[in-house]
């Protein structure tokens, strides 16, 4: 611990009859924080609540009144705490659901830890609590791109059907090290990821002998954790910027690789839907498609 108190800290309190009360002073209590960081830390959303028969949510009131058999739990990180997240851009609403631009930096759902640095949370903010959210699919927090959100549990069973099926076309653009072919050729990519079938085509789009870089548009029908990342390093052609797969592959630009075109049949009005990110956001600000 530092003298001004501790930087990362987990925290669970089992609530009985004799600690019952709002949940801020029962972690400060617990804790020795102030008040006003477990106030700021519960607002960015690092404070859970188990009650008895109830599922595990998080809960932001400081004044939220505990009950005996409730168990609350804290997650602390002042880095992430004072974390200043980009902001994504609304691009299509559609109701039941919307198509959004997601920047590198944001996750597409939050952590123990909060969810104030999430596209989720960003959204149920945009909308101002008057429509739920709900992540049918996720773009790792590095990459840039189209993600889908559902605003009711029918339409994000229903679009989480069509992902299932393999019925919603999911278009990246990523730079890559090496020559992976010449411009206009194809190649896939079909090795288990996680033990299940994984399937990852492409088309080579350029070569820049100076930076030894090619651009590849992607196409996948599965979507495993890392798919693109993970089969492209496999075959000796890391994304470029991958902190995770991409040895030898830094750049100031940060992880190559946006998620550009969305399409699928509206699951409520059955007409076909192309969602490209170059079309609706041409001018966004992303390294991989300029």
């Amino acid at each position: 611990m530092r003298a001004n108190g501790p930087r990362r800290l987990k925290a669970t309190v089992q609530i009985g009859h004799d600690n019952a009360g709002s949940a801020c002073d029962c972690l400060a209590a617990e804790t020795g924080l102030s008040k006003s960081k477990i106030k700021a830390a519960m607002l960015k959303g690092a404070v859970r609540l188990q009650r008895p028969g109830r599922g595990r949510k998080r809960i932001r009131r400081a004044t939220a009144t505990l009950r005996s058999g409730d168990r609350i739990e804290l997650y602390y990180d002042d880095f992430i705490l004072a974390t200043i997240p980009p902001e994504a851009s609304c691009l299509a609403d559609n109701s039941h659901y919307s198509v959004w631009f997601k920047p590198a930096g944001l996750m597409t759902q939050g952590t123990s830890y909060g969810d104030h640095c999430a596209l989720v949370r960003q959204v149920e903010k945009h909308f101002e609590m008057r429509r739920p959210v709900f992540a049918v699919h996720r773009l790792d927090r590095e990459a840039t791109g189209l993600v889908l959100l559902a605003h009711s549990r029918q339409a994000a069973a229903r679009l989480s059907k069509l992902f299932s099926r393999r019925d919603i076309e999911k278009v990246y653009r990523a730079i890559v090290r090496g020559e992976v072919g010449p411009p206009e050729s194809t190649g896939q990519i079909d090795r288990p990821l996680d033990g299940k079938p994984s399937v990852t085509n492409y088309r080579v789009l350029s070569f820049e002998p100076g930076e030894n870089t090619s651009s590849l548009e992607i196409r996948t029908g599965s979507g495993r954790k890392h798919q693109v990342r993970r089969h492209l390093a496999a075959t000796g052609h890391p994304v470029m910027g991958d902190p995770v797969y991409g040895r030898g592959t830094k750049n100031t630009n940060g992880l190559q690789l946006c998620a550009t075109r969305l399409s699928f049949v509206c699951p409520y009005k059955h007409h076909p839907l192309v969602f490209d990110l170059n079309h609706l956001l041409p001018d966004h600000d992303c390294s991989v498609c300029s």
